[in-house]
């Protein structure tokens, strides 16, 4: 996503600031803090419900925004704060999908949004605290459309799938719910953060055109790399693993590996936060703006930054 979203504006891919084995580094056109399979909780939260052991790792939110702290006090680089786009996840994804996989209920993990929340609008201030200025802070996924959580919890029952989009109605209202409370505590951060421009960005709204017209999009159930059934998804044959295969192309597939889109979506998710309805207030005022800053290439160029 953020490789887009920085293509936009004339600056080069942004690769992951930590590499595994590498330790950190940092590149004078932006920073990326985003770690694969990072929650928004500590380790701490998960050993505490014995659950440590599903972690992916353990380069949580907390310890990405350590990262940024020591990166900032490094460079001196405060001035660049007021041109910089800052985006803050999408994370917290991570912490319902662990626990949905242990076959924990929507209701059950209603009361986790708060907390969840309550971490991404905390990082969001401190990094405004820090001098950050322009931030994009997005939602949910739509959860309930893609392809771990049809292939792991397709029901039988009709009633349990929308007719018009073939996804479970249940996982998407809590997507919605997630969405809707974190919509409300950036409105409470504006309030507070005047002088700052905090952008919400709807990944739900942006893909679910996708599942609405499929056969505009192509499959939107299947994984291009995975195996196994017929959403070509197994947790005993994931991605990169023996048993998995790869499908001849995934431009016409909107899951690429059952937890992550193609690369096709997220250039067209990516265009419709840049200058579609889909961030609130627009990312980009308007057509003439996004026109007058591709002719200026925003000199000086902006640096982003990305938590996911």
């Amino acid at each position: 996503m953020i490789d887009f979203i920085a293509e936009a504006f004339g600056l080069p891919d942004l690769k992951p600031n930590f590499e595994p084995g590498k330790g950190l580094h940092h590149d004078r056109s932006g920073v990326n803090f985003a770690v694969a399979g990072a929650t928004a909780f500590d380790p701490t939260f998960f050993n505490a419900q014995e659950l440590g052991s599903l972690l992916w790792t353990n380069h949580t939110l907390n310890v990405q925004l350590i990262w940024f702290q020591g990166l900032k006090s490094s460079l001196h680089c405060d001035p660049y704060f007021k041109k910089s786009l800052f985006l803050v996840g999408e994370i917290g994804g991570n912490n319902y999908n662990f626990l949905f996989t242990l076959g924990a209920s929507v209701v059950q993990l209603r009361f986790m949004v708060p907390l969840v929340v309550g971490a991404i609008t905390n990082a969001t201030s401190m990094l405004i605290e820090e001098g950050s200025v322009d931030l994009v802070v997005p939602g949910n996924f739509l959860i309930g459309c893609w392809t771990v959580y049809l292939a792991l919890f397709h029901s039988s029952n009709e009633s349990d799938s929308d007719p018009r989009t073939g996804c479970l109605k249940a996982y998407n209202e809590f997507s919605k719910y997630h969405n809707s409370y974190v919509k409300r505590q950036l409105q409470i951060l504006r309030q507070k953060y005047r002088h700052a421009r905090i952008m919400y960005a709807d990944y739900y709204g942006a893909a679910i055109r996708f599942f609405c017209t499929p056969n505009h999009y192509g499959s939107t159930q299947a994984a291009c790399c995975g195996g196994g059934g017929p959403y070509h998804f197994d947790l005993s044959a994931m991605c990169g693993s023996n048993g998995s295969t790869l499908c001849t192309d995934p431009s016409v597939l909107v899951n690429w590996d059952g937890i992550h889109s193609t690369e096709a979506v997220y250039q067209v998710i990516a265009k419709g936060w840049l200058h579609g309805p889909f961030t609130s207030p627009r990312l980009v005022a308007s057509k003439s703006q996004w026109d007058n800053a591709l002719a200026s290439i925003l000199l000086p160029k902006p640096n982003l930054c990305s938590w996911s």
